[in-house]
């Protein structure tokens, strides 16, 4: 069976590049269902990028139910889940989370060690708000009163400025609103807000005890799902 190679990336990228380019060869069937991707070393070296946006770009299309990991190798799943990646909306959600993941997971980290104890009972207070049943609009109020004490508390104004414009593209997005609202995607907006609940609280609990990697790791877990539960699930 021949190797699949892959084109030097020659300018600074992300992981969304990264995670595209897998994604072509899988649909293309260059990566076909079942067979090993390459490892971190070799698609590294051919896509001339760090092992952490490979790292981070294999973890999306792991969420995207692309790949899986069985022991320490990874594999394209033997039967690839109906995305159109051409779906207009879909391609929105997806640029969201890219910004999302590059905006709040540094800024998180830097609340967990610049907060100050009102600004962490603040954030705790607002991810004690969340409910599992709660409808989507008190859901969305809550999500965007939580985030803003998060970026409040990150103790860089220009970041949180920043931030802001990504929460007002977010909520002002009609693509993200679509997906949401639409009655077919009933079921899994309800996942999607009682599972957001739970990670919401573990993001803060992460942030009053000061402890980065875990907040860290408990943002890219929550973002990764939900995108995955938006991009792969919702019609």
């Amino acid at each position: 069976m021949s190797v699949a190679r892959f084109d030097p990336i020659t300018r600074r990228t992300l992981a969304e590049e990264v995670r595209q380019v897998l994604s072509d060869r899988i649909r293309s069937g260059d990566l076909a269902a079942g067979s090993p991707i390459p490892s971190e070393r070799s698609l590294c070296e051919q896509l001339g990028v760090a092992r952490t946006s490979v790292r981070e770009a294999i973890q999306g299309l792991v969420s995207l139910g692309l790949v899986e990991r069985r022991g320490n190798r990874t594999y394209v799943v033997e039967r690839l889940p109906g995305v159109d990646f051409a779906d207009r909306r879909k391609r929105s959600v997806t640029d969201i989370f890219e910004v999302r993941r590059l905006v709040e997971v540094p800024m998180a980290e830097l609340a967990a060690v610049r907060a100050t104890p009102e600004q962490i009972e603040e954030i705790v207070a607002a991810a004690q708000c969340f409910r599992a049943r709660m409808e989507l609009e008190a859901f969305r109020a809550a999500d965007h009163r939580f985030h803003a004490a998060v970026a409040d508390a990150c103790g860089n104004p220009a970041l949180a400025e920043l931030y802001g414009k990504v929460l007002d593209t977010l909520f002002r997005s009609t693509d993200f609103d679509s997906l949401l609202s639409a009655s077919e995607n009933k079921q899994i907006v309800r996942r999607v807000i009682r599972e957001a609940a739970s990670s919401h609280q573990q993001i803060a609990a992460a942030i009053s005890a000061g402890d980065a990697p875990a907040v860290r790791a408990a943002v890219e877990q929550h973002l990764n799902h939900v995108e995955e539960l938006m991009v792969s699930q919702m019609t």
